[in-house]
């Protein structure tokens, strides 16, 4: 468990900062700088306790599915963007100047799709990481 922690938590970190990367091309960044914050290794660990609930929701259209995993995604990223505003005073990824649809800053709701596609992505992966570890102690 404690290895799949450290995985998603690494995993997160280099995802993060491929897609700001990325997305700094769309405002004109030819060179593509791509950022994160340490925080987001133990925020992004903590897919670690989804992988229960992908297994009970692992029958479910993938609508739902997606639906499911981005209320959670959402939820988990309110509540640490919260929780870190309130013990270091600041929401590292303070979405106030960035979007509109933003609730306090912590989430922005234009990232529904993502955190949809995301959310899909992530059972693949975890299943992935599953039979690998299986395959290791056989």
């Amino acid at each position: 468990m404690l290895i799949r922690y450290v995985i998603y938590g690494l995993s997160g970190l280099l995802i993060e900062v491929f897609w700001t990367g990325f997305s700094s091309l769309i405002y004109g960044d030819l060179t593509l700088t791509g950022h994160t914050y340490l925080w987001m290794f133990f925020i992004y660990g903590l897919a670690i306790f989804l992988e229960p609930i992908h297994n009970k929701i692992r029958r479910e259209n993938f609508v739902v599915r997606g639906f499911i995993w981005t209320v959670l995604i959402f939820s988990i990223e309110f509540l640490t963007g919260f929780l870190l505003d309130k013990m270091i005073g600041i929401c590292p990824w303070d979405y106030k100047r960035s979007s509109k649809l933003t609730l306090y800053g912590y989430i922005r709701l234009d990232y529904f799709p993502a955190w949809f596609i995301v959310g899909l992505l992530f059972e693949k992966y975890h299943d992935f990481l599953i039979q690998k570890a299986q395959n290791l102690f056989r």
